[in-house]
């Protein structure tokens, strides 16, 4: 029970050093206008004149996406590429990455989600393709069909082991996308939608939302780490393997150059240094209740 506890004080120990050496991905308020992403896709489109163009209220629209953050994720059931039913909750015990396309979209959707895949693809290396899952969501029904939403996925060569495509009911696309926080607008061009990220935690809680058509390891990889490592151990898992694993996960960083995560030393040597600081303290509590117990008088 000691060993995990101090095991567990290095994972968390590792986890802000990590956060001090690598530095932490700003929220989106905190962007300055030159990095803001761009939030809403808006298909181009042609109009006649006199033809007004709906849009979204992106100001409403994000105000919408942040207040469901730090709210459970809802259980819903939608239908796999092969039309099997799927129940949302069987994703909670991992984080999970969730999107939304409509598939008809042939500019914003297909872009967004390739860089996406671009963006895990190395996190899945590193980190495993068993530690988190990633669904994207057809909202466009019935047209999102599981067929649709199949050959999407292999238009674009989405092909992650842990990445899954869902099709809502057509009854349930509003709750389903409200729930998570998404926004879109039906145009003549198509639908003018928030490009939207949203993570959410072992337990099923929303935690973050990542807005962009581009995504860097560094918006989705380093958010990910904190929630793997801050999980849950499954009861089958041995507890010191597993402790040990996160720390490598944690202590591997980011190369924009090569495109590869390196393994940051500093952070070993820093857990290492926060060990022996431990095991001191521990010896030193030791010596001096020996002491204590010798110098006590024996009881009458």
């Amino acid at each position: 029970m000691i060993f995990r506890s101090l095991l567990s004080a290095v994972v968390l120990t590792t986890t802000l050093a990590a956060a001090v050496v690598t530095g932490s991905t700003p929220a989106f308020g905190a962007e300055t206008p030159a990095d803001k992403p761009k939030m809403t896709a808006r298909p181009a489109t042609s109009l006649s004149p006199g033809l007004t163009l709906t849009t979204l209220d992106e100001k409403a629209a994000f105000e919408r996406s942040q207040a469901v953050v730090g709210q459970p994720m809802k259980d819903f059931v939608l239908l796999d590429r092969e039309s099997r039913p799927v129940e949302l909750a069987r994703y909670r015990g991992k984080p999970l990455l969730v999107s939304f396309v409509y598939t008809a979209c042939f500019q914003v959707c297909p872009t967004t989600t390739r860089n996406l895949q671009k963006a895990v693809a190395e996190t899945v290396n590193v980190m495993g393709a068993e530690r988190f899952n990633i669904v994207t969501i057809g909202f466009n029904q019935p047209f999102d069909s599981p067929q649709a939403m199949k050959d999407f996925a292999s238009r674009y060569g989405l092909d992650l082991p842990n990445w899954e495509f869902l099709s809502p009911a057509q009854a349930i696309v509003n709750d389903v996308t409200q729930s998570f926080g998404f926004s879109f607008v039906a145009t003549p061009a198509g639908f003018d939608h928030l490009n939207q990220i949203t993570m959410i935690d072992a337990e099923g809680r929303i935690v973050r939302q990542v807005y962009g058509e581009k995504f860097t390891p560094e918006d989705l990889a380093e958010p990910l780490k904190l929630l793997i490592t801050g999980s849950a151990i499954p009861s089958q898992v041995s507890t010191v393997k597993e402790l040990m694993e996160r720390v490598r996960i944690l202590c591997s960083v980011y190369d924009p150059v090569s495109g590869r995560y390196r393994t940051n030393y500093s952070v070993y040597l820093m857990a290492a240094g926060f060990l022996s600081f431990v095991g001191f303290m521990i010896y030193l509590s030791i010596n001096v209740w020996r002491n204590r117990r010798r110098e006590s008088p024996p009881a009458p």
